[in-house]
């Protein structure tokens, strides 16, 4: 069986960011509900390198989620303030990386998430090899150092960023080339990615097996996942809507057993909620239906 987990995020950007639901009450709702752990938005209100600059204070922060019976998942680090693509410094980048990586280290959290920053309209003003080229320049570096510290390394691709067809993701995964480094497979963003070709530059490269095919295209290759439907619409026309299980279109029966191939060095399965509106009200439906996902295939 796998361990559950769910992205604290969903409470505090989106529909939340005006009234986020507090760190104290998140995971309080969340061991009562069951789970077996927390994927931490590492961003404020909720801990993250800055709020918590001391070893004490991490410390406590550790012990805390401890003290409910919760393990750490992964980390979203914070990394949207910096470029990425459009600079040939990656200074800046790698510094906030390190901070996040560190804050890992201190608390315990075994996998970075990183993005490629910028939306996929960067192409308009950089073209395409530079940008590749700067980005597993960058990569190369922070997955060596991540392995360094024993914490994974996961991209996660998706229409909302730049590098968003498959043979983008496929590309990029082998030319950083390190085992530390791999993709984190969200079901929505592979939906979209494969079966719609959102926001993807210039032709669409839709799949036609869709996200099956994909998924097996990335079999080996997927150290993390995030578990949402898709309902084939992107969410103020940027990324995917994380729409809860059953009200979408992926067929997860199809779709699980080709995911459990990959054998990603832990057991976790991390639930996205994402810019739902009522992500703290479908929460505890979404554990039941991930539970059942587990008893078949977990």
């Amino acid at each position: 069986m796998k361990k559950i987990s769910i992205g604290s995020w969903a409470y505090t950007i989106g529909p939340y960011a005006e009234n986020p639901v507090s760190w104290e009450e998140v995971i309080k709702k969340v061991a009562g509900l069951g789970f077996d752990g927390v994927e931490l938005g590492g961003f404020p209100p909720h801990p993250n390198p800055d709020n918590l600059p001391e070893k004490e204070q991490r410390d406590a922060c550790k012990q805390q989620v401890a003290d409910l019976g919760l393990g750490w998942s992964g980390l979203a680090a914070d990394l949207w303030s910096q470029h990425l693509i459009d600079t040939e410094d990656n200074s800046a980048y790698l510094a906030t990386f390190r901070k996040n990586l560190q804050f890992c280290v201190d608390i315990g959290i075994p996998a970075i998430r990183v993005d490629t920053v910028q939306p996929p309209t960067i192409f308009d003003t950089v073209d395409a090899d530079t940008a590749l080229k700067r980005v597993v320049d960058t990569w190369k570096i922070c997955a060596a150092e991540a392995a360094d510290a024993g914490v994974r390394m996961a991209w996660e691709f998706e229409p909302g960023f730049a590098f968003n067809k498959p043979l983008d993701v496929l590309r990029i995964l082998d030319d950083v080339d390190n085992d530390n480094f791999g993709v984190m497979y969200d079901a929505c963003h592979a939906y979209m990615v494969a079966c719609t070709g959102a926001r993807q530059p210039g032709e669409a490269e839709i799949l036609l097996g869709g996200i099956l095919e994909l998924t097996q295209k990335l079999r080996g290759k997927i150290n993390h996942i995030h578990l949402i439907d898709s309902d084939g619409t992107l969410h103020n026309d940027e990324t995917s809507t994380h729409t809860p299980f059953g009200e979408g279109k992926i067929d997860f029966d199809e779709l699980m057993p080709e995911l459990a191939k990959n054998d990603m060095g832990h057991d976790w399965w991390t639930i996205d909620l994402c810019f739902w509106a009522d992500a703290w009200k479908v929460t505890e439906q979404c554990k039941k239906a991930v539970d059942k996902l587990n008893q078949k295939y977990g």
